[in-house]
């Protein structure tokens, strides 16, 4: 059976110059820096608060680097307000603090922010994309503007409006597993032991963690990554997993909650038994947003490979420079890193270059690409999906944006050295 609605007319609430679909950390950064390069500019965000993954989803720390001032900016400002690390700059993330923070940098910005409201469909002019569609409390509305940045992370806004995608791993479709990260207190800071990376190991009186977690934990959970939070005796554990989630499907989102939020105790109970310092743990809270951290791969202009990160290329149309992060690729089948992956192993110590090209989708105009959805391939994207990368990429799509209104100049028409000359203000370029 089918339901048929009815066609309806919808108020143009406001037009703008720029809007960003997103609050993630490439949202942000899209946002901010298109604002502060004099473009009027919306911000729209399903949640109720700011900073998408890095704050709602729970995340203890930024990992992964590039050559963006803005990342830096975030990482002090963020920093000056912990009561514990005496203001110096750390990458552990505080969310509630990083929450404020980003919500100053958006209002000096001249931002303007609108929460509860998701991004529901696209305003399409042949292959130009000229705004979106919303619905919220308020009903539903639309949004006109001259540049629209898409910062979901899936991707709706750009799939919505036509733009070719891969979905997942190129040879069969599929998807890194999804994570809910939780936090537990009771945690003794003097014994505590972190686990950073799935290669890191530790030897304890009733065997190897790692080991242990595989043996001992529900499938497909079975790994141990622990890390310190900015407040003493708080660890973030990254340690529920679930495989074959399509993260574009509510269906499977619901499945992936379901799944990971059974697995939260008896991880506790295993961190009690076998973790050094966490005899006493207690789960205090879990992240409001599941962590997804693979879906579409758009398909644009240019598509940066793993051999380009291999190879540390430099582009000359880069719009991100000094990348740094490893190929981390989690089990798509199971728990731990995937056969693909190489976290301490990693070869490639210099940083990389992102072009513009790859956030422009092929056939669509008016419409940028901001975060893990640009076009990369399944392997690259395990690297530039860090969030550190994904701040430099928002911060070239704003600054992309704000020219292209300025110059009313179609944004792949746009010289970029003009983007790079903006940037190198912003970039510690080598």
């Amino acid at each position: 059976m089918m339901y048929f609605e009815g066609p309806k007319e919808i108020p143009i609430d406001d037009r703008y110059d720029v809007i960003v679909v997103g609050s993630g950390p490439s949202g942000i950064s899209a946002a901010v820096m298109a604002g502060r390069n004099g473009a009027k500019t919306l911000l729209i965000e399903n949640l109720g608060s700011v900073g998408g993954i890095s704050t709602s989803g729970l995340m203890s720390h930024f990992t992964g680097k590039c050559d963006s001032l803005l990342y830096y900016e975030i990482l002090n400002r963020a920093s000056q307000k912990n009561y514990f690390d005496n203001g110096e700059a750390t990458i552990k993330i505080d969310p509630e603090m990083l929450k404020i923070t980003y919500m100053e940098m958006l209002c000096e910005a001249g931002v303007e922010l609108l929460l509860y409201t998701f991004a529901c469909d696209v305003i399409n002019d042949g292959d130009f994309v000229t705004g979106i569609i919303t619905e919220s409390k308020s009903g539903r509305k639309a949004y006109t503007a001259k540049v629209v940045i898409d910062a979901s992370g899936d991707g709706d806004i750009a799939s919505k409006a036509g733009a070719s995608f891969i979905l997942g791993r190129e040879n069969d479709n599929k998807m890194q597993p999804a994570t809910l990260m939780f936090k537990v207190g009771g945690v003794d800071p003097e014994r505590a032991v972190y686990l950073w990376s799935f290669e890191s190991k530790y030897n304890t009186e009733k065997g190897e963690l790692q080991a242990l977690a595989k043996a001992k934990l529900p499938e497909p959970a079975g790994h141990v990554l622990l890390y310190p939070s900015t407040i003493p005796g708080i660890t973030t554990c990254n340690m529920t997993n679930v495989t074959d989630i399509d993260g574009t499907k509510a269906e499977d989102l619901t499945r992936a909650e379901i799944i990971c939020r059974k697995q939260m105790l008896p991880i506790v109970d295993f961190l009690r038994e076998y973790v050094p310092g966490y005899e006493n743990c207690y789960i205090i809270s879990a992240a409001s947003l599941i962590g997804i951290r693979e879906t579409r791969h758009f398909k644009g202009i240019k598509t940066i490979t793993e051999k380009d990160i291999l190879e540390a290329k430099e582009f000359e149309d880069w719009v991100v420079t000094g990348a740094h992060f490893n190929f981390d690729v989690h089990n798509i089948t199971g728990s731990g890193l995937d056969k693909t992956g190489a976290q301490h192993k990693f070869a490639q110590a210099k940083g990389y270059t992102i072009p513009y090209g790859c956030l422009i989708p092929e056939k669509k105009e008016g419409l940028l690409l901001s975060g893990r959805n640009i076009s990369g391939t399944h392997i690259a994207h395990s690297n530039f999906r860090a969030m550190p990368i994904c701040v430099a990429i928002g911060e070239a799509c704003g600054v992309a944006a704000a020219i292209s209104v300025k110059s009313n100049c179609l944004l792949r028409d746009i010289n970029v050295k003009e983007i790079q000359k903006i940037l190198k203000k912003l970039y510690y370029l080598r």
